[in-house]
């Protein structure tokens, strides 16, 4: 309907204008266990220990001990008390990397426990991850890739193809995406509709449809280019978290989208390479569903154009399809006839 033919409309517009590039500025997966101490003082000696060299090097060879692909970049720790938040943040190859990580982490806490006895392990997930919510340290480190993308869009293009204008898009985009989003709140929210494109695209490959809650963070910009004559549209998403083996990769119709998109199974010569380029994709797709959306909502087509593209004609005899399955006896029937 009007998602598939928008963000179409996207991909013609940067396409003519020569096309998107896109940039990985990270790429980390991450788990956050939740550990306890006996005291505040005790918490506070097991945090500058894993913050230290000798400490880091010793967490890292338990964790990496667990997956030749598995590689331990680094770990974020805060204490609440006496309580222990460690975020582990490792490279997962081409996996999206949950099941790697976590078995990682499980290894690594045995570790941590032997050394200091006295020691709990509250939970092998203690949501400093942060995963399928809503959570502003995804937003500011990353979790997954994180991506950017941006694309150069001639103005007779955006006047032909998108039917507005360049000073109209950087006005709305500003009062929407920006002003309108930070009166709201938002955390990590400051796009059109990011989440639209990001989940169709996971639906289609395999992914986790529920991580799109942190995967479609996302803030949209847009200004004046060559001296005001063309468009300059920029999409920087921090917390991209797929993967192209595993889970519902497997799967033939998703199997056969990642084989369209270049990016199916591992990459054997460079690990991790396939899962970026994915995310670089979702990248360029969310901004072509940016451009097209804020252009409809510039132009005032925005109503109209889901009108004609989503309403189905209304069913009649003539247009629904018969069913086939023979209708089973109700309870009451059954009693009836026993009667």
């Amino acid at each position: 309907g009007a998602l598939v033919a928008s963000t179409s409309r996207g991909c013609k517009a940067i396409t003519l204008g020569g096309g998107a590039s896109t940039v990985l500025t990270k790429d980390g997966m991450t788990r956050g266990p939740c550990l306890q101490m006996p005291s505040v003082v005790r918490a506070g000696e097991l945090k500058l220990w894993l913050e230290s060299p000798e400490g880091m090097d010793e967490v890292r060879g338990a964790f990496q001990s667990t997956s030749r692909f598995a590689k331990l970049r680094s770990l974020k720790v805060a204490l609440a008390g006496r309580l222990i938040f460690v975020r582990f943040t490792t490279f997962t190859g081409d996996a999206m990397g949950m099941n790697m990580i976590s078995k990682g982490c499980e290894q690594a806490l045995r570790f941590i426990q032997s050394r200091f006895q006295d020691c709990e392990v509250i939970a092998v997930s203690g949501n400093y991850c942060t995963d399928k919510k809503p959570a502003a340290i995804n937003w500011i480190e990353g979790r997954g890739k994180s991506v950017a993308s941006e694309a150069i869009i001639p103005g007779d293009v955006v006047r032909k193809v998108l039917k507005t204008s360049v000073d109209d898009l950087c006005r709305l985009n500003i009062s929407k995406n920006l002003v309108g989003s930070a009166m709201a709140g938002s955390m990590g929210g400051f796009n059109a509709h990011a989440a639209n494109t990001l989940t169709a695209i996971y639906l289609a490959t395999g992914q986790d449809p529920a991580q799109n809650v942190e995967s479609s963070t996302c803030i949209t910009l847009m200004e004046p280019a060559n001296d005001g004559r063309d468009l300059r549209i920029s999409c920087s998403m921090p917390s991209i978290e797929v993967g192209t083996i595993g889970g519902g990769t497997v799967l033939p119709p998703q199997a056969a989208c990642l084989d369209m998109l270049g990016c199916r199974g591992p990459n054997r010569d460079h690990p991790g390479a396939h899962a970026q380029r994915l995310a670089r994709i979702i990248c360029a797709a969310v901004m072509a569903g940016e451009l097209s959306l804020c252009s409809a909502l510039a132009s005032g087509d925005l109503v109209r154009s889901h009108i004609a593209l989503n309403r189905a004609a209304p069913a009649t005899p003539a247009n629904t399809p018969q069913s086939s399955v023979t209708p089973q006896p109700s309870i009451a029937d059954m009693r009836s006839a026993s009667k």
